[in-house]
């Protein structure tokens, strides 16, 4: 079973950037098309970004095109999450997953946006 540790989240002010980052155990990790997914305070966990397996797919939700990027190292069973000119309502909490989702969820990583 592969287990997902997510990190890079904190405190930025708005139009600052941060770099989330998804650690992945299991060697059958590239076999996956991954996902971010985040949860807003009093709100469901939304989708936000995926990944194809080998990276050459990529699809956003609407409110993040072309300020959040999504990639991923194979090799280093890990998928990457930049975020640019981030808005207060980038604040939640950010998870990776497959894209289905199909794997036991991690604890998540903070970001907070300040106005």
């Amino acid at each position: 079973q592969v287990q997902l540790v997510e990190s890079g989240g904190g405190l930025v002010q708005a139009g600052g950037s941060l770099r989330l980052s998804c650690a992945a155990s299991g060697r059958t990790f590239s076999s996956y098309a991954m996902a971010w997914f985040r949860r807003s305070p009093g709100k469901e966990r939304e989708f936000v970004a995926a990944i194809s397996w080998g990276g050459g797919t990529t699809v956003y939700t609407d409110s993040v095109k072309g300020r959040f990027t999504i990639s991923r190292d194979n090799a280093k069973n890990t998928v990457y999450l930049q975020m640019n000119s981030l808005k207060p309502e980038d604040t939640a909490v950010y998870y990776c997953n497959t894209d289905r989702p199909s794997l036991s969820w991690g604890q998540g990583t903070q970001v907070t946006v300040s106005s």
